[in-house]
């Protein structure tokens, strides 16, 4: 299992994911969000596995985002359609997993990489990552679950202040607010991650696997139809052409 975008390894019974487009600094494209699936999918089957980390390749980034090349001619329509699908197919699919899965966050974690990071079970950070929804700086919101999810894990305030203002924020600060459960340095991180993974893949793999049904038992099935309609009508309106033309012309968007 070593797809073009995603490298992949076992250590016992832990699995290593690593996204891999560094020169992209790891942003998801469709490609990359595809074979990230079949991933998920083929780990959800092997009963060898007991524990995931997902983290991504190089020293800078985790996962910078969406690619926002590929989605910024997209209408209203095809905007819900790639909004839909991702949910499904890689975002609500990890959140479920039946494994745990643990974030090493290396770098980046910006926009869908932070809502990837989100989607996982347990977040460790490196001391020089940096995270947060750029989404309104390109007339946007997050779309794969960020609106959801954030406010879970570090309640409605943080969650406002961080979509609302599209700033980053430091490592230290998502430890404060309870976005990260651990910091370590650039070399520390991934044997952090883990050892942290091997002590999970010790224990009952089955218990494992009702301790996350259970804490994922809440419905938010009404918030994320709300999300995607929200996403999606954001594609038709004059901020998110602003904002991308801005962001491909490498230049700040004025609203």
């Amino acid at each position: 299992m070593n797809p073009d975008n995603i490298l992949y390894k076992e250590f016992d019974h832990v699995a290593l994911i690593k996204v891999n487009r560094p020169d992209h600094l790891n942003a998801l494209n469709k490609k990359t969000l595809r074979q990230l699936s079949q991933t998920l999918s083929q780990i959800e089957s092997n009963k060898n596995i007991r524990a995931v980390i997902i983290t991504g390749a190089g020293n800078k980034s985790f996962v910078a985002g969406a690619d926002i090349k590929e989605f910024s001619a997209y209408d209203s329509r095809q905007a819900e359609i790639l909004s839909r699908e991702g949910q499904r197919e890689v975002f609500d699919k990890l959140e479920h997993l039946k494994k745990p899965v643990i974030a090493s966050i290396n770098g980046y974690a910006l926009g869908g990489g932070l809502e990837l990071a989100l989607s996982c079970h347990i977040r460790y950070a490196s001391a020089h990552a940096k995270l947060g929804f750029p989404e309104l700086g390109l007339g946007l919101i997050p779309g794969y679950g960020g609106t959801q999810r954030l406010p879970k894990i570090v309640g409605k305030g943080h969650a406002m202040e961080m979509i609302l203002s599209a700033d980053c924020i430091s490592a230290k600060k998502a430890k404060e607010i309870g976005l990260v459960n651990e910091i370590y340095s650039a070399e520390e991180l991934l044997p952090k991650t883990l050892e942290l993974a091997n002590k999970i893949a010790s224990n009952s793999p089955l218990g494992a696997e009702k301790v996350i049904e259970s804490i994922n038992k809440s419905d938010l099935s009404t918030g994320f139809e709300t999300e995607i309609k929200n996403f999606a009508w954001l594609f038709d309106q004059e901020d998110k052409k602003k904002g991308v033309k801005a962001f491909l012309e490498k230049r700040k968007a004025k609203f």
